[in-house]
């Protein structure tokens, strides 16, 4: 072999080597972008399920509370829960002054310091 078809050679080689590099890394960048999206895809599926298995649980549990807030608001004498519904901004008052009385009242005495 001469020194020109060497040379020829040579360059078809390097060509061709670089043809095959970037068909390696196409392949393995389309290899790693499948294997993200199926991951992305399992991860989407898992934390749907997720999501709605909590609100299922979250809303019978709410149902259940309110359930039980409502017969007992039923049960008060001098239609007061109707009228706590009428006026619930009233009603959330009232529960937080008892609230803070009753902190104040149940919370243990501070020792001065001095």
């Amino acid at each position: 072999m001469n020194d020109k078809k060497f040379e020829k050679q040579v360059n078809r080689d390097i060509i061709k080597a670089k043809i095959d590099l970037a068909a390696l890394r196409d392949d393995g960048i389309t290899g790693l972008n499948r294997i993200f999206d199926q991951l992305t895809g399992d991860t989407m599926k898992t934390v749907d399920e997720g999501a709605k298995t909590i609100n299922k649980t979250v809303g019978q549990g709410l149902s259940q509370f309110n359930a039980k807030v409502q017969d007992i608001a039923d049960r008060v004498p001098g239609g007061l829960g109707k009228k706590a519904t009428g006026y619930p901004w009233v009603t959330f008052t009232i529960s937080l002054a008892v609230g803070l009385v009753l902190g104040v009242l149940l919370k243990p005495g501070r020792q001065s310091i001095g």
